[in-house]
């Protein structure tokens, strides 16, 4: 299997690209292409838009590539994901495509347009606390569809989203049908304030309301509330639930960090 690395949002950083790589190596069962565009800077994005956008599109049409791998989160492929998605190779269309985070928005336009995505740990996660756990994690559902590697809990079809990046998809071409999904978010650095703020946004979305059901990941490095907030974020996100119909399904094994498993996106309408 080849599987080639892309930057649709902020830069990769050298050593992990190397540490990965040697990963990959020690496996034999693979080939890891790094595009040179994942080192690119400007500002804060791998290159510019353009730059980034000329990238993905190349491994997209590539028919010898197997999987496109999104290097790490950040911010920036919104902003190149509608133009990504007019006029798919044909060839695009036979690969499986693989993040999470701010890579959400392209999972979200990929997998409305009938492509094979999931969200699942990057190349950039090696860089963490047991990193290499989360990226072989990674290669073994890429490589060899490893079960062990799938959030054990989650129902059939199923879809995984930052929470903040999935406020932020609604209401865009991006927007895939969440009717039956088992719909799992997780998210990071932010205020309880504003998750509680989020939720009533997203729970107020009548294609949301059609899920099966939503579920909570991690919640990490919550920022401090000044006063303090007077719910957490479980309880946010249950009386959100509950004021807008969905279930509430408990929690989900996602989250930014080594522990992050993989939610293979599917749907009842593809």
């Amino acid at each position: 299997m080849r599987i080639a690395v892309v930057a649709p949002s902020c830069p990769l950083k050298p050593e992990a690209a190397e540490r990965v790589t040697a990963i990959v190596a020690e496996r034999g069962d693979c080939e890891l292409a790094i595009h040179p565009q994942c080192f690119l800077s400007e500002g804060h994005f791998a290159g510019s838009d353009d730059a980034r956008l000329a990238a993905l599109r190349e491994v997209m049409a590539d028919a010898s590539v197997d999987a496109v791998w999104f290097a790490r989160g950040g911010y920036g492929s919104n902003r190149i994901a509608e133009a990504a998605l007019t006029d798919v190779p044909e060839a695009a269309r036979s690969k499986t495509y693989m993040g999470y985070s701010d890579a959400g928005f392209l999972l979200a336009g990929l997998h409305k347009a009938g492509i094979d995505v999931a969200w699942g740990p990057m190349p950039q996660d090696v860089l963490r606390s047991n990193g290499e756990a989360a990226v072989t994690r990674a290669l073994e559902w890429l490589v060899r569809r490893d079960p062990a590697a799938v959030e054990p809990a989650m129902e059939q079809p199923a879809m995984a989203f930052n929470l903040t990046v999935l406020s932020n998809v609604l209401g865009t071409p991006l927007e895939p049908d969440f009717s039956g999904v088992d719909l799992l978010i997780e998210e990071v650095s932010e205020q309880l304030y504003r998750i509680d703020r989020t939720m009533f946004h997203v729970t107020a979305s009548a294609n949301v309301r059609r899920a099966a059901r939503l579920r909570l990941g991690r919640v990490s490095d919550i920022l401090a509330n000044d006063p303090e907030f007077a719910l957490d974020e479980v309880a946010i996100v249950e009386e959100w639930c509950a004021r807008s119909g969905i279930l509430f399904g408990g929690r989900a094994d996602i989250g930014h960090d080594a522990g992050n498993r993989v939610v293979p996106f599917g749907s009842q309408n593809r």
